[in-house]
């Protein structure tokens, strides 16, 4: 291992040079973000609508995962089907029995301000959370629940902000069962995950670190499983493209078994830059935990190496979040043994400037 990259993560006056914004700090305080999201979600307003039929989150980018989050979380529970759209319009099946969490972390993303417009046509009640910005002067304007969370942090670090509260408010539409506990144990092991992943500990004693170091001039490749870690998959894979500003690849078990899997053979010269983790959780599937098995014996010898983690705590939220955390810290080191600034998205901020010449 590189001698000279692992001083780079256990010098702090090295990561501060390379971290301007001040990334490792915000992502220091996702914990008592999660607190204050359950907070919020106990006090947010509720629809007219009591008992929807539907439930659609509409959203883009970091203000999506939430939505991904808590689709995966109530799934196994809800006979309330929960989708996520990441686009202008609804689906057709929207209509005055649906329920439309509309998240944007700006206010100002243009594909959800026009899917909330597309909710209004079609009677949908609706729910907005947002910092502010136009989503929130159309919510106030409609007479529409508008969940107000706090400013300032990069739309893809308001993770908890942006899902929290829409479990609380599914439970307290009697939608899914929510226990204290829950959130209790989520609070208490994110305090924990962020002492073993924060820049004091060094490399030996922090996974995320450790980590960073095997991806580093390689390819991630994330796995995760239907309705466990799928979300936790998609969300490294964005970190990852965000944060560090690197490709990163991620796909679900058992899709991946029935196309992607063919794709370990050829060629070898480039599966060699392939790193590959597996994301797995005790409620997997238990045919799913034995592809896992066999996939990663068919792949061991073809890729640069391979890493497996598990979420902890005995609530799959909490095993969710912190597979998320494990993820989001690995991205902003890398970030930095790339000399790369984590927080600036430039290359999203110029789209959206070209989008808006566009009338």
């Amino acid at each position: 291992m590189d001698r000279e990259l692992e001083r780079i993560l256990d010098d702090g006056s090295v990561l501060q040079e390379r971290d301007p914004d001040g990334m490792l700090e915000t992502l220091a305080g996702l914990p008592e973000q999660c607190k204050a999201a359950l907070r919020l979600g106990h006090e947010a307003p509720l629809p007219d609508l009591k008992k929807p039929r539907q439930v659609v989150m509409g959203g883009l980018g970091g203000s999506a995962i939430g939505g991904d989050l808590v689709r995966v979380l109530v799934a196994r529970e809800t006979r309330v089907p929960v989708a996520v759209v990441r686009d202008y319009l609804l689906p057709a099946y929207v209509n005055e029995e649906t329920l439309v969490f509309l998240t944007s972390y700006s206010g100002n993303t243009e594909e959800t301000l026009s899917a909330y417009e597309d909710a209004g046509r079609k009677g949908a009640g609706r729910i907005v959370l947002t910092t502010g910005g136009k989503l929130a002067e159309l919510a106030r304007r409609d007479g529409v629940p508008l969940i107000r969370v706090p400013a300032g942090l990069p739309p893809r670090s308001s993770v908890g902000y942006l899902s929290l509260p829409v479990l609380l408010v599914l439970a307290r539409l009697g939608i899914i069962s929510f226990k204290e506990e829950a959130g209790d144990e989520l609070v208490e092991i994110l305090r924990r995950t962020r002492e073993e992943l924060e820049p004091a500990t060094p490399r030996e004693k922090n996974r995320a670190k450790d980590l960073a170091l095997r991806l580093y001039g390689r390819i991630p490749v994330v796995y995760g499983s239907t309705h466990t870690t799928e979300v936790a998959a998609t969300r490294w894979k964005g970190q990852i493209n965000e944060n560090a500003k690197a490709l990163a690849y991620c796909n679900v078990f058992p899709e991946m078994n029935h196309n992607e899997i063919v794709g370990f053979e050829a060629p070898p010269e480039l599966l060699r830059s392939l790193a590959v983790i597996f994301l797995r959780d005790n409620a997997d599937h238990p045919r799913v935990q034995a592809r896992i098995e066999i996939t990663k014996g068919l792949i061991a010898d073809k890729v640069a190496g391979i890493d497996e983690f598990r979420g902890e705590g005995s609530h799959l939220l909490s095993r969710i979040f912190s597979l998320i955390y494990l993820g989001d810290y690995t991205s902003v080191y890398l970030a930095l043994l790339y000399g790369i600034n984590p927080r600036p998205v430039a290359v999203i901020d110029h789209l959206k400037g070209e989008l808006n010449k566009i009338l």
